[in-house]
Order: C-alpha cells, then structure tokens, then sequence
C-alpha cells in the first residue's frame, strides 16, 4: 500500500490575515481559494511539495456541527487550543528571524531537542501553533 498525505486542514478565523502569513511571510502559494454557503475555504502548500496542501478553513466548517459544536470550535481557536502544523527548514534559526522579523507570535525561540532536532514555534494570525524543525548534526 503507498499511502502519502494530501491535505492538511487549519482553522482560521480571517482568511485576509491568514493569507497574508502563510503567503507573505512563510512564502507558501496560493492554490485555490474557494467561497461557498458564506464561508471560505483558501488551499496553500510549499512550491517545493505540490502534492501537499494546507487547507485554511472556517471554523465552523462542519455541516454536521450543532450551533453549540461551531461556537465551541471558535471559541478553542481563539485560544489558540486547536492543532497546527510541523514545517520542516534546512535554517531553523534564519526562519525563526526571517517570521520574528515579520511580525509573528514567538512561542518558543530555537532550541536543540533531546529527540534530535532545533525547533522554533510560533502562532499564526488565528491562534494556532507552528513549528519549524531541521534534524541536528552531531
């Protein structure tokens, strides 16, 4: 079985500002952006993976969730208590400056992990929590 992964979703809660991170600070492109019944949905992914794609999506997206459901989700996004994302960097460090130059939320500066990597994390405009990685050498 060769199984590889395709989609990624992350909750946003203003895709403008959403954009303008993941396009204009982390470099990511824009694949699609899609409106539809009031919501949008905007697909970003790394020029260097084109079968991987994140999906920025609302929220309350879910048609299943009751209106207590969608106002829980936004209620867990707005402090920051959903899952992000892991991006892997050959610089951990000059990715830690190029997104603190930028303006983005450090949540931890980079530091060599036990388990063998460097890593640096931060919030993105809606709350949630990247972090970018690199293996360590010796």
């Amino acid at each position: 079985m060769n199984i590889k992964l395709s989609q990624c979703f992350i909750a946003v809660d203003d895709h403008d500002k959403a954009l303008a991170f993941y396009r204009d600070v982390l470099g990511l492109e824009v694949r699609n952006d899609v409106g539809f019944e009031g919501m949008r949905w905007v697909t970003v992914g790394s020029p260097a993976q084109p079968d991987v794609e994140i999906v920025l999506e609302p929220p309350a997206a879910n048609p299943n969730a009751s209106p207590a459901d969608k106002q829980a989700m936004a209620e867990l996004l707005a402090k920051g208590m959903l899952r992000g994302v892991i991006f892997s960097t050959e610089d951990c460090d000059a990715t830690f400056e190029r997104i603190r130059a930028a303006g983005g939320e450090v949540l931890q500066e980079p530091i060599d992990q036990p388990y063998g990597v460097r890593d640096c994390a931060f919030r993105d405009p809606a709350g949630n929590m990247l972090r970018f990685t690199q293996p360590r050498t010796g």
